[in-house]
């Protein structure tokens, strides 16, 4: 019997690297592009040998990076690989990642009528004082453009993503930000609080960033959980809110600790109850030199992912997972969370609160 899993591609190329970011991308040129999608088919081939049939695709996430430089040739020339080597299941969920500079430029119709039917739009804020310091190479207006050529061609499930805590916003422009959202008729918006990652330009000058405190910061989370809910995007993760049904299913898989595989440089891996992953290297990638994480799937990593969800974790689920109830001290913790509004209990399933949301990690780290 097959199992059924996540593809996850990653492409490392970036017409520019935002001040911010930490995922692993690099300048490249035509040359570099094709060379890069030849590797790529070649290990899409290595993987469909090693499963010899025993796996089925449920969603292809293309992401980066900026997927969006390729073109449209060439992201139909790696999803129609795809395809060859694997068996996609007909309702496969098939996302590239978009920068609105290089996504006006696609040619969607060919990509619809390749089979993708999910875009990521990396919009981060409608505002052009916000976007400049952000490093970004778009306007809001490019994004907005973007989703219309999608949608003008079929492609209707369209996510935006947007930040929280960046320098110079107020409760003001981010209502700017999440009105121009709402407007642009997608049916999904990711929103990330601003993270200072090590070895970033923003990590170097920190200091003169002017960036909103821990309170301002929390104030800004809350806010836009309750202006995203108020258009009807509801929150099912800690970061990402969706009309319904539209919610992402190739990451909500992460999150309910299922089975994906990544290919290329910096892309992790879960399967067989093992974690794994390719470096941060395009040449370590192409001698398909990979790195072993140890164990993945476990009880306390169940707990943690499955708090990330809205929904939260279900006890039932567990129990029938791992054969085992959860010990007595996390229920009388968790108790304690939901008298004090962290968390709620309904039925079988604990969960946070938009307020818990914002010391998750802290109350994880008590809990497990």
């Amino acid at each position: 019997m097959s199992k059924s899993i996540g593809l996850y591609l990653h492409i490392p190329f970036c017409k520019s690297k935002c001040p911010y970011c930490d995922f692993y991308s690099t300048r490249a040129g035509e040359y570099e592009y094709n060379d890069y999608v030849i590797a790529l088919k070649e290990k899409l081939k290595y993987w469909s040998n090693h499963f010899n049939g025993t796996v089925k695709v449920k969603t292809v996430y293309i992401g980066g990076g900026t997927p969006s430089v390729l073109g449209a040739k060439r992201l139909c020339d790696i999803l129609s690989s795809v395809k060859e080597n694997f068996t996609l299941e007909s309702n496969a969920e098939i996302t590239v990642e978009v920068n609105p500079d290089s996504g006006k430029k696609l040619d969607f119709a060919l990509m619809k009528s390749t089979g993708f039917n999910r875009l990521s739009i990396g919009m981060q804020s409608a505002v052009p004082a916000e976007l400049k310091k952000l490093g970004r190479i778009h306007t809001a207006e490019d994004a907005k453009h973007t989703a219309e050529l999608a949608q003008a061609t079929g492609i209707t499930n369209i996510s935006l993503d947007l930040m929280t805590g960046i320098p110079l916003q107020t409760k003001e422009t981010l209502k700017q930000s999440v009105d121009f959202c709402a407007q642009c008729g997608v049916t999904h918006i990711s929103s990330y609080i601003l993270k200072i990652e090590e070895n970033t330009k923003f990590a170097q000058i920190e200091s003169k960033l002017n960036l909103p405190c821990d309170d301002e910061q929390a104030e800004l989370y809350l806010y836009t959980v309750e202006l995203l809910e108020q258009y009807g995007y509801m929150q099912y993760e800690i970061s990402n809110f969706a009309k319904k049904g539209f919610e992402s299913r190739h990451n909500s898989s992460y999150w309910e600790c299922g089975e994906y595989i990544g290919i290329g440089p910096s892309a992790h891996s879960f399967f067989n109850g093992k974690r794994f992953f390719y470096d941060r290297s395009i040449e370590n990638f192409k001698a398909n030199k990979i790195i072993n994480d140890g164990e993945g799937g476990t009880a306390e990593e169940y707990i943690m992912l499955s708090l990330r969800l809205k929904k939260g974790l279900n006890t039932d689920k567990y129990i029938k997972r791992y054969g085992a109830t959860l010990p007595l001290s996390f229920f009388k913790k968790a108790d304690l969370y939901v008298k004090n509004g962290f968390m709620e209990h309904n039925g079988t399933s604990y969960s946070f609160t938009p307020k818990g949301f914002l010391v998750s990690n802290t109350i994880l780290a008590d809990l497990i």
